[in-house]
């Protein structure tokens, strides 16, 4: 199957089906030459997420995962009208968090691109359930997790920028709605503190992916051993060790044409 970011936030969700879906083979892009897609217009993203989705179908692909919210959200739908495969796309697990939250003020971390989308306010109106939502848009955060400086103090001071006023205003429930954001998880549980809980969407998307796969009997055969690919559309030598770094096991990447 396949799988696309703009950049290598997408392997969070990549690293989920691998685990929970062994005998799933899975072919990933970055288009790390574009990204972040979060600060692009809606027309480029489109064009984007059109061509990556091509390169996948030629690939052979059964199914794909836009493994980026703010892909799915300006790009899916105009997507699934062109191709003839499933499209699983990533949302905001707006809806579990509005259940979950006490004192029903709720955060999401988003894109600038996604918290000014209008399919995404919708999901918001539709899913609130009473309960206070603040958006807070990150500008910068993927570009240090793009660059392998998601550890970095000036990372941890950019993220504590954004969350302090959250927790100013009461929220015990943060949602991380970017799929690169779970790889400064940790940096966050810290600045949050005990009393929020965080969610993030990889589990609920392989969930869907599992049982469109099981609907459409697509399933690979369980005598078989996933095997992985990973490609870029910015391949470098500190690229590769990043992708291997966020993986956590070795791997090659190699050039994306397109």
């Amino acid at each position: 199957m396949g799988v696309f970011d703009s950049g290598v936030g997408g392997l969070s969700i990549a690293k989920c089906i691998a685990q929970q879906l062994p005998h799933e083979s899975i072919i990933y892009i970055a288009d790390s030459l574009y990204a972040p897609y979060g600060e692009k217009s809606v027309d480029f993203i489109v064009e984007r997420v059109n061509i990556m989705a091509q390169q996948l179908i030629a690939k052979g692909v059964k199914a794909i995962v836009i493994a980026c919210n703010t892909a799915t959200v300006n790009a899916i739908e105009q997507l699934r009208l062109q191709v003839n495969i499933p499209i699983i796309g990533v949302e905001p697990a707006i809806k579990p968090a509005a259940k979950l939250s006490i004192s029903k003020k709720i955060a999401i971390l988003t894109t600038q691109a996604t918290s000014e989308n209008h399919r995404f306010k919708a999901l918001i109106d539709l899913h609130h359930n009473g309960a206070q939502v603040f958006i807070q848009p990150c500008p910068g955060l993927v570009e240090f997790i793009e660059q392998g400086q998601q550890h970095s103090v000036a990372c941890n001071s950019l993220l504590k920028r954004y969350i302090d006023p959250l927790i100013d205003k009461g929220i015990d429930t943060l949602v991380l709605g970017c799929t690169h954001y779970p790889f400064v998880q940790q940096q966050i549980s810290l600045l949050a503190g005990p009393q929020v809980t965080i969610i993030e969407t990889a589990a609920p998307v392989t969930l869907q992916l599992s049982k469109i796969l099981s609907e459409k009997k697509l399933n690979a055969m369980s005598s078989q051993q996933g095997q992985y690919q990973f490609f870029s559309s910015l391949k470098s030598k500190d690229q590769e060790r990043l992708f291997t770094e966020l993986w956590q096991a070795p791997l090659t990447l190699h050039t994306l044409n397109g």
